[in-house]
């Protein structure tokens, strides 16, 4: 039986915070109710001041550039593939 995606998600934010006490850093997940949505706000907040947007699919990251000339990077396969020009999906017809 397959695990359901909060399952998931729930999971995987567990073991992330657990290898970063590991490591002595802090780490808090926000994985449903009104932590999540803060989450969300934040980050939909943070996304509408980014100004360009650098796909890296071969290094597996994108780099955003914020208004400001600061760069934050997300290292993400998928993402860094779904945003890259000729390998870009294509929307089913």
């Amino acid at each position: 039986m397959s695990e359901t995606p909060k399952t998931a998600a729930h999971k995987t934010a567990e073991r992330i915070v657990e290898l970063e006490a590991e490591l002595e850093a802090d780490g808090r997940a926000a994985v449903d109710g009104s932590d999540l949505e803060a989450a969300l706000g934040v980050l939909r907040h943070w996304i509408e001041g980014v100004a360009a947007v650098v796909a890296s699919p071969a290094l597996g990251r994108v780099t955003l550039v914020h208004a400001d000339g600061n760069a934050s990077s997300i290292a993400s396969p998928e993402l860094a593939f779904l945003l890259s020009g000729p390998a870009r999906a294509k929307p089913a017809e």
